[in-house]
Order: structure tokens, then sequence, then C-alpha cells
């Protein structure tokens, strides 16, 4: 992954006759603020911004443009107070809207709440089910800290009509997030964002939003069930011997991934004991994302030093997971084409999806074994649903940000733990016939062609630059990429997606869901020939992308 970011820009002022108004609306903000540090820091603030220092003016403005939208991703944004960021009145808010969406939709049950180790995730955890449960729903939060996974688990297992998960996933460590599961196990899709956003602004006073003074906090059970169920994915008769190095980058893994290997009759994997313990300050890595560079360079070297054969990273809620093999760490496509030829050769039948920005080649594995396939939009909350296309049960699904769901019967959602496992599973059998995983991608390659991707991402510090790069792709799309023509396909208004197709390549933009990116996706596919090998077709395929990536990032230079 790329990255060219904007050096930092000034925020823009509020004229002179708009300032008053924004001190009013902060002041009104502090009256009804139910957390008195959250009241305390706005205060300090305000006071310096009525003091007219231009950079308090400026910081108290981008609090209060705009709430944090509840999008089909929940909520998630930098931990601050004001409508601009996760603190205790928001979250009280998004609670408040949710029971009333829920009641709306005359739902009544059970809501069950998890939350990772992040700073202040707990406190957010526990208002929600306060509010939740004076609002007449049957609130359950789980035991401790734990993986998103497992609270998408628990929907089912305790037969809930929402979930609640608050996470930030792999963002950096000053944010946090609320995300939203429904009755079904799957995170909301439109129009339920909108109608809930609606709910969360006629929510009134924040001190008025009704608190119970109890709640209901459930015990291990639901995380042994969890660990039982993922553990018995694996095959009997499955080999075991292999020796697995991991880390769960700071985060909620590493107990839960190791009692599912252990259940699994597996080796307890070796650790990065640096990382092993939740820590929402993230010490070791730049940014606690497994797709960033550096931030597997500790799990490389223990793979190194201990001779492992296999090297797995959850990022810090646990939903996605990294593979690293034979010293490298393999890309989010590889291991999704791999973990879905695994379950294709134990028998698997039914649908097989992707989003539309992962690699092509599980169409064509697919196809070669007559199963169901679906494209999906970006996102879990698609990809879940891709029966909806098919008429198929969803059998497995990936999307190449590292995300995999192995066993969406279990869990609708991407689940890097379930991933660890089924990958484990993978890798012993090929060990066992004495081949790795790069002989299994060699061999899909010679079948199907070798399928290279890339990534160019474009941080941005205005969100407005990414509408003004997306425009401009839109009113002048190339002809041709690597001297082949290319068709545009702009996927407005169902999604705000521009892809390119041609022989032999691909490339598709769009924004980040969750970043300030601007995020863009490359794809070659270079035939194999029998008798010149992978080596041959591996050499062509870098040298295109690389081409492709020239061409791609002039179209987008700035």
């Amino acid at each position: 992954m790329s990255s060219a970011p904007l050096p930092p820009a000034p925020l823009p002022l509020p004229l002179d006759g708009q300032l008053q108004p924004l001190l009013d609306a902060a002041s009104s903000w502090i009256a009804d603020d139910p957390n008195a540090d959250d009241a305390r820091e706005l205060g300090a603030l305000l006071t310096a911004a009525t003091a007219r220092r231009p950079e308090a003016i400026a910081d108290l403005a981008d609090r209060f443009t705009g709430p944090l939208t509840f999008g089909t991703a929940g909520l998630r944004g930098p931990l601050r107070a004001g409508p601009g960021g996760m603190n205790a009145a928001v979250v009280r808010r998004a609670a408040a809207g949710l029971g009333a969406y829920l009641a709306e939709c005359g739902t009544f049950g059970t809501v069950v709440i998890g939350y990772d180790a992040r700073h202040r995730s707990r406190e957010f955890a526990h208002d929600s089910a306060a509010v939740l449960t004076a609002a007449g729903f049957q609130a359950l939060v789980l035991p401790q800290p734990l993986p998103t996974p497992v609270l998408a688990f628990a929907v089912g297992y305790y037969s809930a009509v929402a979930g609640v998960m608050v996470t930030a996933s792999h963002n950096p460590p000053q944010d946090n997030g609320y995300k939203v599961y429904l009755g079904d196990g799957a995170q909301i899709v439109p129009p339920a964002d909108v109608q809930i956003q609606a709910a969360i602004a006629a929510a009134g006073s924040t001190l008025a939003i009704p608190m119970a003074q109890t709640f209901s906090t459930v015990d291990a059970t639901v995380v042994t069930a969890y660990v039982d169920r993922i553990a018995g994915l694996v095959a009997a008769d499955s080999p075991r011997d292999l020796s697995v190095a991991y880390t769960a980058m700071h985060g909620v893994g590493s107990v839960v991934l190791r009692d599912v290997f252990r259940a699994a009759g597996y080796p307890a994997p070796e650790v990065v004991t640096t990382q092993d313990e939740p820590d929402p300050t993230f010490p070791t890595v730049g940014f606690p994302n497994p797709e960033e560079p550096g931030a597997m360079d500790r799990l490389l070297g223990l793979v190194a030093s201990s001779g492992a054969d296999l090297g797995i990273a959850n990022d810090p809620d646990a939903d996605r997971c990294a593979i690293a093999s034979q010293g490298r760490m393999l890309s989010g496509d590889e291991v999704g084409v791999l973990l879905a030829d695994h379950l294709l050769a134990r028998g698997e039948t039914g649908t097989f999806a992707a989003s539309i920005v992962s690699s092509s080649l599980l169409g064509k594995i697919a196809a070669a074994h007559r199963v169901p396939y679906a494209e999906t939009l970006t996102g879990f909350k698609w990809i879940v649903r891709a029966p909806l296309v098919t008429g198929s049960p969803l059998s497995f699904g990936y999307e190449e940000a590292l995300g995999y769901a192995v066993a969406p019967a279990l869990v609708r959602d991407k689940d890097g733990i379930s991933a660890a496992l089924l990958f484990t599973e993978l890798a012993a059998r090929l060990k066992a016939r004495g081949a790795t995983v790069a002989d299994r991608l060699d061999e899909l390659a010679l079948e199907h062609g070798l399928h290279a991707t890339a990534q160019i991402s474009i941080r941005v510090e205005r969100l407005d630059e990414i509408g003004e790069l997306m425009s401009r792709l839109r009113q002048a799309p190339p002809a041709k990429l690597l001297g082949r023509e290319v068709q545009a396909d702009d996927l407005l208004p169902e999604a705000d997606v521009l892809r390119f197709r041609g022989n032999g390549v691909r490339v598709i933009v769009r924004p980040s869901g969750t970043e300030p990116k601007l995020k863009t996706y490359l794809e070659v596919v270079v035939p194999v020939l029998p008798d010149a090998g992978n080596l041959g077709a591996r050499g062509r395929a870098a040298e295109e992308l690389e081409a492709l990536h020239a061409e791609v990032s002039t179209l987008l230079a700035r």
C-alpha cells in the first residue's frame, strides 16, 4: 500500500458574525453534557475560544461543524467532547436512538453489548446498557473486553433483537466507535442507518434520557460457546502438526484465539509478548492495522527466530486476520482465495462471495467448482447478504482488507479468529503432503492465471478533496490502461465507486468508509504457461503492476 499524505491545512476560522453562535452552541452542549470530564474539556476550549485564540476557535468549530454521522458502520471518530467526537453524550444519544428505532419497528427483547479494550469502551458499553434497559429492553453486557466476532456470535446465541459493539477496530489510539447489528446477526444496511440517525437527532436533551440504575452482565458461557463452536469447524482427521507465531497487536484477540486453538487440538501459538496484552495506546505500532508498513515487523521477527511454519496477526478487535508465510505477509486476496479453495476442497457447496474491490480470482475458482458466486459492494454488511442474489446460503465471503467469513452460520461478519484457525488447518494439510501455501498459490495460478493486486491510498486533510478527485475522474475517465481499452463503470447512486476494466487489467477507485482516504485497487491478470512456470509470470505481473501504478498515480495527481 502506498500513501501520499497532504501537509496539514489550517482549519477555516468562523467569521466574526458566526463566532457567537458557535460559542452559544458550545455553552448549550456543556450545560447538557452528562459527563463532568467531557464538560470540563469543552469548557476549557470554550474559554480559550471566547478569548479569541485562533487555535481554540478552529478546534471548537471543527467539533461543531456537525455531529458524527450514524452510517452503516455505526459511529466512529476521535475521543473528544462535543457533537463531533466519541464521548458520553454522543454514545447515550446513539443508544437512545437505537432504542427508539427498535421500538418504532415494534421490536422489543434482548440487546447484547460488547466492548474492546480501547479508552472508554467499557464506560460507553455500560452507558448504552443503562439507556436501553430504561427504554424497556433486556440489555446484556459481555463479561470483559472481547473480540467483535464474539459479540456478532452472541447476537444469535441470545436470540437478541440487536447487538452493539463498542470498538474502533484498527483505527488510531485516539479513536473509538459504535457498531450496530440487528436481529439477523448482520450489520445494519440502509435505510436502518438513516432511520437510527433520525431517531438520534430527535432524542432531545441528553440529561433527560432515562438511565437505569442496574443492568445485566452475562457470565463467560457465551465465550465458551463461541470457542467450542469455532474449534468444531476443524475436521477431526485434519493434521495438527503446525507451529504458529501470533500477535494480538495490543488488542483483545489473544486469549480467545489460544482457547480456540487448544480446543481444536493445535499446539499453542508462540506469541509476540510485547504485543500480547491489551493496551489502548498501542505502544509498539505506529498504526494498529496489520496492513500498515511496519505493523507486522515483530511478528515476522518471531516467525524467523522461532522457525514457525506460519505467522498470524489479528487487528485490535480481532475481526481481521493477517497471515505471514515463508518470510512475507500474504495479501488479503491471497488469503481469501486460499481459504475459499480450502473450503471447496472440504466439500462446501453454498454461495462464495467477495467485495468488488477484491481479486476477480475467486469468481473463476467458484465457476470451476460450479458453486454460486456473488460480487457485492464493499463491506461485510453486503457480503453476508449475498444469498439474496444467489438464493443459496453463504459458505464463505471475503474482502481484500483482511476480512473473512469462514463460518457465516455462526458469525455473520468477518471473524479473524475462525479465519486464523481454518488457515492453520489448510496449512497443516499442505505441510502433511510436503507442500506450502506458496505451492498451492502456484497451482491456482497455473489453472486460472496469475492475479496480482496492489493499492494506492491517498490520505487527505479535507474530505471535500476526495469528492473533487472522484468528480475529476468522472468527467475525464481514462480510455486506456496499460495500452488496453478499458470500460468505465460508475456505480452511482448505489455506491460512490468507479471501475475501469479491460483485458487483464482492472482499476477500482472509491472513498474509504472509515478513514479520510481515497483508495484505489489495481489488478492485472497474467497467463501462466506450463512450460515457463510461475517465475516468468510473476515478473511480467510485477512489471505490469508497476506500470499501472504509475499511470493511475498520474491520473490521481493533484
